[in-house]
């Protein structure tokens, strides 16, 4: 399982995924430093895709 790792660019990756899916909210993008797993599990349950498929989405936005 791949890790995720954050780094201090993150509102301008938030920027970025709410471009590509318009419906994402600040709550959902809501990240705090060392709770990855959760702001992974709510980004699956709202776009529906595996954590490994959410985890490389957020990867390609940087």
């Amino acid at each position: 399982m791949d890790r995720l790792e954050i780094k201090g660019n993150w509102n301008e990756l938030k920027g970025k995924a709410k471009q590509q899916y318009a419906d994402l909210t600040d709550d959902d993008l809501m990240y705090e430093e060392g709770k990855e797993d959760e702001l992974v599990g709510r980004l699956q349950q709202k776009l529906g895709k595996t954590r490994d498929e959410v985890v490389d989405w957020i990867k390609s936005l940087g």
